[in-house]
Formats: C-alpha cells, structure tokens, sequence
C-alpha cells in the first residue's frame, strides 16, 4: 500500500478493516473470508480471522489445491502438445 491513496495502515484499518464492532453488525450466520495472505490488525483483527466464524484456513487450504490443480492441467495440455508438434 506504499504510495497508495492512504496515508496509513491505521486509517485504512479504521475506514476498511473488519472489527469486532463491525461483525456484531452483521448476520450471526454470516462467514468471515479471505483468500490469504492476511494483513492482521489491517484487513482482519487477528482474534476475528481465527474466530469460530472464519473459515480463511479452509479456504486457503482449498485454494491451494485448485491452484495446484489447475496448474498440474496447465502442464499436462502443455506437455502433450509438445509431444505432437515436437
């Protein structure tokens, strides 16, 4: 975020990052996501990202799968054309 509009991690935590007082707003059902990394006590408060309504290290642990995935077909579609131009 250097040299971003912000002039800090502060004020975006303040204008954007999800708090306690923010989530006591929402749905009690309502899940917290995040694709991972996290910048925590920016985005997330820590104690919000590894509460029991965060599902980020299942969506993170997923993510990694289909990435690997897509890239093992990526290579697999790769390798075969070389084997017929080749």
């Amino acid at each position: 975020m250097v040299g971003a509009f912000l002039p800090s991690l502060g004020e975006f935590h303040r204008d954007f990052g999800l708090t306690r007082e923010r989530l006591k707003k929402l749905k009690d059902d309502v899940l917290v996501m995040h694709p991972g990394p996290i910048n925590r006590g920016v985005e997330i408060e820590g104690s919000i990202a590894y509460g029991e309504r965060s599902v980020i290290l299942q969506q993170v642990t997923h993510g990694i799968a289909v990435r690997m995935a897509v890239m093992a077909q990526i290579l697999e579609k790769r390798q075969r054309q070389e084997k017929r131009h080749g």
